[in-house]
């Protein structure tokens, strides 16, 4: 089957999927902040292996095609490390705010760029290794350290970031032998069965207020995943990607309105560079692309 690509809709979609998943980071926010971190994370993701399996189930062969796969250990450290870094990040947003996480978060692709030589050989250009560290002088610049003691807590987006970097490296390299399909199914079904491991002994009481936002936060989590599949089935990746920083905006916009947060100058200046140099490194893929 041929991809369409319709750009227009694509970015539409885009910009859609990223403020649901800025919607379901507030409502994380918010949970998490009352509830144990393991709890709300391990209930989104029953409902995210529930959605992950229908999907299967309406697909030709059904679950036992979508479970096929000749890298199992390697789709289960992919699914293991994505629930461990959504852990992560929501624990950053309790401590930190969605404005700050959110600003940190933002260099992941240039850590994708930069890993993506040593884990998946592929070359990377001076230019791209330029804009790699404009990127984390942007990060220097938001953490600030030196400045005053520094805040061990603000170091939760950065690992988180890395975390994610790893495992969009490893859904790269499992693409060589899986499809799609095989990857969203391994990183539903491992995430739910690691975080049920986990997250049963924390399990606590919850109020019928949040449990309707608990509610929402699956509604956000399994639309924006759907709205995501659409995107990419509708435009190619590297025409979208660059508004999917749209979400650092959406965050940013929740957290001061709903939760009273600030943006500290530094913060504004460090995003603006890391935002800068991952569509500099968006640019310059995309005519890679097109030279080969």
């Amino acid at each position: 089957m041929t991809q369409s690509n319709n750009i227009p809709l694509g970015i539409g979609l885009m910009v859609a999927t990223t403020f649901v998943f800025a919607v379901q980071d507030g409502l994380s926010r918010h949970l998490a902040s009352e509830y144990n971190v393991m709890m709300v994370v391990m209930i989104r993701y029953w409902f995210f292996a529930a959605f992950v399996i229908a999907i299967a189930r309406r697909k030709a062969g059904g679950i036992r095609a979508a479970a096929q796969t000749s890298q199992p250990i390697l789709q289960s450290l992919r699914g293991l490390l994505l629930a461990a870094e959504i852990c992560v990040m929501v624990a950053g947003f309790t401590i930190l705010g969605l404005v700050e996480s959110h600003a940190v978060f933002t260099c992941y692709p240039l850590l994708v760029a930069a890993l993506s030589g040593p884990i998946l050989g592929e070359s990377v250009g001076w230019r791209r290794w330029a804009a790699i560290g404009v990127g984390f002088i942007g990060v220097l610049i938001v953490l600030q350290p030196g400045m005053t003691v520094f805040e061990p807590a603000a170091a939760i987006p950065l690992i988180a970031a890395a975390m994610f970097a790893i495992y969009g490296l490893l859904t790269r390299f499992v693409a060589r032998k899986d499809s799609t399909a095989t990857s969203f199914f391994w990183t539903g079904v491992m995430g739910s069965i690691a975080m049920t491991c986990a997250g049963v002994w924390y399990w606590q009481p919850m109020s019928p207020t949040d449990w309707i936002y608990m509610g929402c936060l699956c509604i956000t989590g399994v639309t924006g995943h759907w709205l995501l599949i659409r995107c990419y089935e509708v435009a190619e990746a590297s025409a979208v990607q660059p508004f999917a920083y749209l979400q650092l905006v959406f965050a940013s916009i929740i957290g001061i309105t709903l939760f009273g947060e600030t943006v500290r100058m530094n913060v504004a200046i460090g995003a603006g560079l890391i935002v800068a140099a991952g569509l500099f490194t968006f640019w310059r893929e995309a005519l890679q692309r097109r030279s080969h």
